[in-house]
């Protein structure tokens, strides 16, 4: 257990050295808005450690410099959460990186493989999880926390190692490295009030409804970053949704409404819920912002997108991706109701691998047809025993394989 800076930046020196590290956190954030980093976990080839990040005589300086790193690919699993901590607390995002949970995906292990299931399909080793939601800031930690945290970087290794040999075998590499583009952008990491309102499923028809829930959002969003709360510990969304329709304008009409906690209506943060809704109320009616509305699909297109959506199931079937990471839902609505929808499915290897023959599905030129228990993609008029005969004789996706 790291606990002192010069332990770490001693350590960190040495898993410089490497082409790969492993990296996985645990931390709290039932009680507040920004994660609560409790313990670091690295792994090189030949050593694996635990940092105590809340150690009083360590400064993660060391780390966040193995994390800026070029030279060594920094490894996680389901990486989002991770790469977010090291955002807040270190103000960059570590690169290069590479999820092994986006690799799984496009090497047939399904939809958003779990961490302890992807260790076990590979290595045949099982994990024990017992020690997941335990607390991980009291100290000292046990020695099952200390084993489960070690697990999730030790493992990580081969599963990496596997998968990239997958990768490479299947020339899908560069598939892999597109979709880090998401995971390596500042902009996923960033809360900015202004867009708060995004975060909610609107169930408002009007502008000014709007202009008031946009408002309530970023003004939420700046309190619960300040004050270091959950966003529901300064307001639900269903009060934002009440305050927004109902439009109060006093502190008595605002303690009417249902969804406000009786009394509330007399403190400081009632009093900036009104001076919200009053600088809605000052926007010009002109100026005032537009309700997102989606398009409404063309008649007839919902049954397209079900045909769409058997198609993507069979494409995923054969090539072992993920549905999910081929297509979206949003991206099959848009294809069925537009000519040449810009959408991730009809770009790059989504289109050669599904996009294309999807558009080819809702011209008319492909069929899909049934041949015993399987469906397949049929040229218009061509005999299905034909094309049955070719997908028999089609290299089928390896299956993965213990190691």
């Amino acid at each position: 257990m790291i606990t002192t800076t010069h332990e770490l930046a001693a350590t960190c020196e040495r898993l410089s050295q490497f082409s790969f590290v492993t990296v996985d956190t645990e931390f709290l954030r039932e009680t507040t808005f920004w994660p609560k980093l409790c313990v670091i976990q690295i792994a090189s080839d030949e050593e694996a450690v635990i940092v105590d990040a809340l150690a009083p005589e360590l400064s993660l300086e060391p780390f966040f410099e193995l994390m800026r790193n070029s030279a060594v690919v920094k490894v996680f699993h389901a990486a989002r959460q991770d790469v977010e901590i090291i955002y807040h607390l270190g103000g960059f995002v570590p690169a290069p990186i590479f999820d092994t949970q986006v690799a799984a995906m496009v090497c047939g292990f399904g939809d958003s493989v779990s961490y302890d299931q992807l260790v076990n399909k590979i290595t045949g080793e099982r994990i024990d999880k017992s020690s997941r939601f335990t607390d991980w800031s009291r100290r000292p930690l046990t020695e099952k926390q200390l084993e489960y945290a070690l697990a999730d970087v030790t493992h990580l290794r081969e599963v990496y190692q596997y998968l990239t040999r997958e990768l490479e075998g299947k020339q899908r590499t560069h598939w892999v490295d597109g979709e880090m583009d998401t995971l390596r952008s500042e902009e996923t990491y960033r809360s900015e009030p202004e867009k708060a309102w995004q975060r909610l499923k609107l169930r408002i028809r009007k502008p000014m409804e709007f202009a008031i829930l946009k408002e309530l959002a970023a003004w939420r969003e700046s309190e619960a970053q300040s004050r270091d709360v959950p966003r529901s510990r300064v307001i639900k969304d269903d009060a934002i949704f009440e305050i927004s329709i109902q439009q109060p304008t006093s502190s008595k009409a605002l303690g009417h409404l249902r969804s406000v906690p009786r009394g509330f209506e007399r403190s400081k943060q009632a009093d900036e819920i009104l001076a919200a809704v009053a600088r809605a109320h000052a926007i010009a009616k002109e100026d005032l912002p537009e309700v997102p509305k989606g398009k409404p699909m063309p008649e007839g297109s919902g049954a397209a997108v079900d045909l769409l959506k058997v198609l993507l199931k069979l494409k995923s079937e054969q090539s072992g991706v993920a549905a999910k990471l081929i297509a979206t839902v949003d991206d099959l609505e848009k294809i069925a109701s537009h000519e040449e929808a810009d959408v991730n499915a009809l770009k790059g290897w989504r289109r050669e691998l599904f996009g294309e023959d999807a558009l080819n599905l809702k011209k008319g030129r492909v069929g899909l047809a049934f041949n015993g228990r399987d469906i397949v993609v049929c040229n218009q008029g061509e005999p299905i025993e034909r094309v049955a005969k070719q997908r028999s004789t089609r290299a089928k996706p390896r299956k993965p394989k213990t190691v």
